[in-house]
């Protein structure tokens, strides 16, 4: 079993920052890559990035999102600059492992002014 935490989400104005947390607990040593996803309000739940053997993210946050892990704290980030309206969505943290995966709760994002 593994246990995603997620953190940092908020309200933000058009071009501001935020940086994304997703703490993993339990079983870490089977996590074969950790990702981002996120699901706007009437929309699928879209991958956003994902930090496997190489990093790999949408064209639509390409150039503004980096992801990140830090192996000794079990984390991965999700560093997001330039935000517009819609990147509004509710982020989930994903951990892949051999047998399928595991899901964080969410934590919103809203970019409003």
């Amino acid at each position: 079993q593994v246990q995603l935490v997620e953190s940092g989400g908020g309200l933000v104005q058009p071009g501001g920052s935020l940086r994304l947390s997703c703490a993993a607990s339990g079983s870490i040593f089977s996590i074969y890559h950790m990702d981002w996803y996120r699901q706007a309000p009437g929309k699928q739940r879209e991958l956003v990035a994902t930090s496997g053997g190489s990093t790999n993210y949408a064209d639509s946050v390409k150039g503004r999102f980096t992801i990140s892990r830090d192996n000794a704290k079990s984390t991965v980030y999700l560093q997001m600059n330039s935000l517009k309206p819609e990147d509004t969505a509710v982020y989930y943290c994903y951990a892949a492992v051999s047998s399928g995966g595991y899901w964080g709760q969410g934590t919103q994002v809203t970019v409003s002014s």
